[in-house]
């Protein structure tokens, strides 16, 4: 299925109750807006529900840092946003199709205007990857292992904290900078995320390391690695060994 150029892309944005008042809200029909009480308070999940369903971008649309009813809900969406946008690029869907916009009320502004700009650079990068045959049916797992990954306990914790590490210093009167927080938070995306599509691939058949390892992109040693943390966390087992080939399967993760 090629890109149609003649047809506006789908965007599709969660709006807070507070950010935007009627009166600013000239929407291009494009655009669906959905409301929700605080975009810091959303579940990551949803965004990437919303790309499986066919939004060519998802824009949150929130307010600026002190203005949130909900006091540190901008900042949650921040560091939401910069999990999802690393998860997205590892997808193969692409970071750029995810927009935060964050605005104050004593600014002059029209939701309109930000909006056009957005659905432009969406157009610019095309239909979804997953409207195209060739390419649909990797990315939707690819999706799927995003969604477990950012559900995972180990990458909401280390979000959760992000604040408490670069801003406040420790016992040792040591904090965190921010390029090493980035740096551990590209670390523990992309192994949750390679851990996940391990489970996704062996859950209809039980697969070798080798199997896996071209199916992921990864040295077999690297698989072998994330195998072993899959099965202390009960997350795939050995099925079989066929000849001298130990095939693994996954579990049901609760």
């Amino acid at each position: 299925m090629e890109s149609n150029p003649s047809t506006p892309p789908k965007i599709v944005c969660f709006m807070c109750n507070w950010a935007f008042c009627e009166e600013e809200l000239h929407v291009p029909y494009n655009v669906n807006i959905v409301r929700v009480m605080c975009i810091g308070r959303m579940d990551p999940t949803l965004v990437l529900e919303t790309f499986a369903n066919g939004a060519d971008g998802v824009m949150l649309a929130g307010c600026k840092p002190p203005d949130c009813h909900f006091i540190d809900g901008n900042l949650h969406a921040e560091r939401a946003v910069k999990m999802l946008k690393k998860l997205l690029a590892l997808t193969g869907l692409g970071a750029n199709r995810l927009e935060l916009l964050l605005t104050s009320p004593i600014e002059s502004k029209d939701f309109g205007s930000y909006a056009k700009v957005f659905s432009e650079e969406i157009w610019k990068l095309g239909e979804s990857p997953l409207k195209k045959d060739e390419l649909a049916s990797m990315i939707r797992v690819n999706v799927d292992a995003a969604k477990n990954a950012a559900s995972a306990f180990r990458l909401r914790v280390l979000l959760g904290r992000e604040e408490e590490l670069t801003e406040f210093l420790n016992a040792y009167g040591e904090k965190i900078p921010e390029e090493e927080f980035d740096a551990l938070l590209d670390e523990v995306v992309k192994a949750e995320f390679i851990r996940y599509k391990i489970h996704h691939l062996t859950r209809a058949n039980p697969r070798s390391v080798k199997e896996l390892a071209e199916a992921v992109g990864i040295k077999p040693s690297a698989v072998l690695r994330h195998i072993t943390n899959m099965r202390r966390k009960g997350m795939i087992a050995l099925e079989r060994v066929e000849g001298n080939t130990p095939l693994y399967r996954a579990l049901e993760v609760r």
